[in-house]
């Protein structure tokens, strides 16, 4: 399969995560500033794969499936090292933190059954969900970034927007679930496939067979 440029900034995306985690760790005074820009350049990525795919017809059907991976990797690592750093360690950030990475994994997970029975388009990217993108990509920054701006407390208004981005989470998955709840519920969907499923001992056997 050759290489899209879009999907090598998905990968160069996904390859920034452990680099954001490394600057977070660092005992240096700079060391917010280059996570934050990290975390800009991972977001700026998103931004520019998407378009590219789009602009220069280079759409593939891996690059459709690793683009919310890499996002959803980056953000649950960033919640992840918020939520265990000790000025902001309160339960309710770590419950936004939880709805938001939980609402990630259901949809992901909605979205790619929906289209495995051809009803992906009930699922699409709506409105609410870029403007909880929008809240929650800031409200990181300013989490990561942490430190007052003269009069401007970056990390309190970085709590007040990632408590927003996370009721607009569910605002926005209760939508993708209405959206799909008509298909959700018919029972069409939930009947066994046919044939016989082969059972562990089966598949076992199988692999021995083959790798000698």
């Amino acid at each position: 399969m050759p290489m899209t440029l879009p999907t090598l900034l998905t990968l160069m995306r996904i390859a920034l995560v452990p680099v954001l985690v490394v600057l977070f760790y660092l005992p240096f005074g700079w060391s917010n500033i280059a996570t934050v820009a990290v975390f800009i350049l991972a977001a700026v990525t998103d931004w520019a794969d998407g378009y590219l795919a789009r602009r220069i017809g280079q759409l593939t059907r891996f690059g459709e499936f690793l683009d919310p991976v890499a996002d959803k990797i980056m953000v649950a690592t960033a919640l992840i090292l918020l939520v265990q750093q000790q000025e902001i360690r309160e339960v309710v950030f770590a419950i936004s933190a939880a709805v938001i990475v939980g609402r990630e994994i259901t949809i992901s997970a909605l979205r790619e059954w929906m289209s495995g029975i051809g009803e992906r388009a009930l699922v699409s990217v709506s409105w609410i969900g870029k403007t909880k993108t929008g809240f929650q990509m800031t409200a990181i920054g300013f989490l990561l970034y942490h430190e007052d701006l003269g009069p401007l407390p970056i990390a309190l208004i970085g709590e007040i927007l990632l408590y927003t981005a996370a009721a607009l989470t569910l605002w926005s998955m209760w939508s993708y679930l209405q959206s799909a709840w008509p298909v959700i519920s018919d029972s069409r969907h939930h009947q066994a496939y046919e044939g016989r499923v082969p059972d562990a001992s089966e598949d076992a056997a199988g692999d021995t067979g083959s790798n000698p």
